[in-house]
């Protein structure tokens, strides 16, 4: 039962404190209001109207959306907004993967509505949010100091975690690895030990289904791979900003990762095979290690069914060359995801009190868990999700999707109850693990540009993460070799403009967050 007290336990831990709000105050105009609005996301590229979440919205706010997106055709976020960018024509709320740049940079120009005023005035709820995370609030402010946008808000502390078969390690006579030199030991014995019994060495002892998660290993040298849950993203080392693919330890990192992959320890189509390496991997049997979500793959212990005495479950992360134990990956407290109000937007009132509700009580549990009484009841003051949700045997993020909750192009504070509902014994019992060791790291939560340092940061900073990119893989794959290059790599990184990129980006994040 220690799972079940565990979960317990983290649910009675996301409480949050806001102003409470009678159910006859949630109803913001006394006569429907329409607005238009510019939804998109990769998972829904236009706004329905259907959504069950959107119309008990509707019935307890007054607001009725009318989809107004544009791009609807593409999941490039990116593109739909330049689309709606280039027609001169915003509609009264534009929510999109990405805002934060957008709106950062045209906010200021006046096509997007600065929030502050509107926020202290007519938004009870987001203003007890972000005065109780200052942090949040400087890391969305722009450059000239006003909010354009409110983000989607992730909840929780972990992410994903480093998960090996322990019925291999059972079946080889093993432990589990503590560092980097007996993870190398252990792939190696998954590699020619013939752990899943059937004659073959065609097991795969390292595997992701993002090619990110391999690069996410040069941790295991004192590397770094990224600064937040954004990949290829810079980081803070001691209040300067940094780059990880121009650091020592990625240098050496790299070099055993190929290594690693020249002697069959890594998936040869690691590069290529996509989101279904997990899924094929474990199913056939052949997988052996991975970082990955705690959720989604503990879920893969169902398999036990089919696999004789299957168990993957999540270990500590090993510590590396130096003894350190870290887990660089972990729930960034603000994506730059979200939505805002568009500049030509005549209800600017209405709309920041339509953006409001969904940080109230009410509206939270609304845009977490669906419509009360039909996806969700409530116990003990917790959201508890009914067997419409929980006994479909369906991932319950894509069902939530269909419903219209969950949708990161809207300006939301998640609630981790949501996924601790189905999560397994293992993944609770893996988050226990971390949680005991403590070895999440800070996250960079990114900067917002001036005028000046956007244009340094666009000029260059496009071209040398491709190039970075191309070096990486062509590394990794035999085809460079780091050690012999790394001199000339660094050399070019100088030439084509990256210090200049940092320092851009050194004075917009002391700027924000105070040198």
């Amino acid at each position: 039962m220690r799972h079940l007290t565990l979960a317990s336990a983290l649910l009675t831990s996301m409480a949050v404190t806001t102003p409470a709000i009678a159910d006859s105050h949630l109803m913001i105009v006394d006569d429907p209001l329409e607005l238009t609005v510019h939804m998109h996301h990769k998972r829904y590229p236009a706004y329905d109207e259907d959504w069950p979440v959107e119309q008990e919205a509707r019935r307890l706010t007054n607001i009725h959306l009318k989809n107004a997106t544009v791009g609807s055709n593409t999941d490039n976020s990116g593109e739909a907004i330049n689309l709606l960018l280039a027609s001169g024509k915003l509609p009264d709320i534009i929510g999109t993967s990405r805002i934060k740049d957008v709106v950062n940079q045209y906010g200021p120009q006046g096509a997007f509505m600065p929030l502050n005023d509107l926020i202290e005035e007519h938004a009870p709820h987001l203003k007890a949010f972000f005065e109780k995370r200052p942090d949040i609030k400087a890391a969305i402010s722009a450059a000239d100091g006003n909010m354009y946008y409110i983000p989607y808000l992730p909840d929780g502390k972990y992410g994903r975690a480093y998960f090996i078969r322990y019925d291999w390690l059972d079946q080889l006579g093993l432990d589990l690895p503590q560092n980097v030199d007996e993870v190398k030991a252990v792939l190696e014995a998954f590699r020619d030990g013939d752990p899943n019994g059937n004659g073959l060495k065609d097991e795969v002892p390292y595997f992701a289904r993002q090619w990110e998660e391999l690069i996410r290993l040069v941790t295991l040298w004192d590397g770094r791979s990224s600064g937040s849950d954004t990949y290829h993203d810079f980081y803070v080392d001691s209040g300067q900003i940094k780059h990880p693919y121009a650091g020592e330890g990625y240098r050496e990192g790299v070099k055993n990762l190929a290594e690693w992959y020249a002697e069959g320890l890594i998936d040869p189509e690691v590069f290529t095979r996509g989101s279904s390496a997990r899924e094929y991997l474990l199913s056939e049997n052949l997988g052996g290690m991975t970082h990955d979500w705690f959720a989604s793959t503990s879920g893969y212990n169902r398999l036990s069914s089919e696999i004789d005495s299957f168990v993957f479950k999540a270990f500590a992360p090993p510590a590396s060359i130096s003894g350190k134990r870290i887990e660089e990956h972990r729930r960034i407290p603000i994506k730059p995801d979200g939505w805002a109000i568009g500049g030509t937007n005549k209800h600017p009132v209405e709309t920041i009190k339509y953006f409001d509700f969904w940080f109230s009580p009410e509206g939270r549990n609304i845009v977490n868990f669906g419509v009360e009484g039909v996806h969700w009841t409530m116990e003990d003051g917790k959201a508890i999700f009914t067997d419409a949700i929980l006994g479909t045997g369906r991932p319950v993020n894509s069902q939530l999707y269909e419903l219209g909750a969950q949708l990161h192009a809207r300006g939301y504070f998640q609630d981790y109850g949501y996924e601790i509902q189905w999560s397994n014994e293992f993944a609770l019992e893996g988050i226990a693990l971390y949680d005991e060791g403590e070895y999440l790291i800070d996250q960079f939560l990114g900067v917002a540009f001036n005028e000046d340092e956007q244009a340094v940061y666009d000029k260059y900073w496009p071209s040398i993460r491709t190039y970075m990119l191309e070096r990486q893989q062509a590394w990794i794959l035999g085809t460079g070799d780091v050690e012999a290059d790394w001199d000339a790599y660094m050399g070019d990184l100088d030439k084509m403009g990256l210090n200049d990129v940092l320092a851009e980006m050194q004075s917009a994040y002391d700027r924000q967050y105070g040198s």
